[in-house]
């Protein structure tokens, strides 16, 4: 067997683990497994393994980061993948990021709202734009010094900014479970927090539908919270080496 074919039965055990878990935890909430979409986040394998994974029939892949991000979509142009952004994005990532993200999950503060909605002006697109709700600020704002996250008291507000920006539509909100604050090592209860923020903010935009919450370790939690989106990395292509 070559080195692809072996590859290719790694990760195709390993998704079939990974759909079992889903299927499972929806089950067990009493949600269909339609309502959980599964994102295959990518971050330092190789576009190699994006294709065995489109083979496999993922169809939704997310990135952490735009120098290895870009290069990858555009090596994987030919393939039907929808591309989540999903790591920390500065403004002058923004132009680039919208060259291939239909999504970016990490919309944290206004001004980014301005440059990212300009880029998929220019690129004739529409990008999806979550908010990252960072729920270690809740009760302890120190807790939450020099992370990524917008405070969860400026989410309507910050939705708001999006719906308003050409280029850009309101998706949704997205957390990670926090490590620090009143939800620190409760994932469930973090996960049920964003989904009480996620109706507040589907009352005023009906079609912000996605909440992305749960990773490889917490997902059972975030399905039984709501999360309709699990982004899943290691479970699926292995523990990861870091990057250079």
């Amino acid at each position: 067997m070559t080195d692809s074919g072996a590859r290719k039965e790694q990760l195709a055990a390993n998704l079939a683990k990974v759909e079992e878990r889903i299927a499972k935890a929806c089950a067990a909430a009493g949600r269909s497994r339609g309502d959980v979409t599964l994102i295959a986040v990518t971050k330092t394998y190789p576009a190699s393994d994006v294709r065995l994974l489109s083979s496999l029939g993922v169809g939704q892949v997310g990135e952490n980061r735009d120098q290895e991000a870009g290069p990858k979509a555009a090596a994987c142009a030919d393939l039907p993948l929808t591309w989540h952004f999903i790591g920390q994005l500065q403004t002058n990532k923004a132009k680039s990021v919208a060259r291939y993200a239909s999504y970016v999950h990490s919309v944290d503060r206004a001004r980014l709202a301005a440059p990212l909605g300009a880029a998929a002006v220019r690129e004739g697109r529409e990008i999806g734009a979550l908010v990252q709700v960072a729920l270690d600020a809740e009760g302890d704002p120190a807790a939450h010094a020099g992370r990524g996250g917008a405070h969860p008291d400026e989410v309507p507000e910050l939705v708001d900014r999006i719906a308003a920006t050409e280029g850009l539509r309101p998706a949704g909100l997205m957390t990670v479970a926090p490590l620090a604050g009143r939800y620190a090592g409760d994932a469930r209860a973090a996960f049920a927090r964003l989904a009480e923020l996620a109706s507040l903010v589907r009352a005023a935009h009906p079609a912000a539908t996605m909440v992305s919450a749960g990773m490889s370790g917490d997902l059972e939690e975030a399905i039984a919270a709501g999360a309709t989106h699990v982004r899943i990395g290691s479970a699926i292509l292995g523990t990861r080496s870091p990057l250079g």
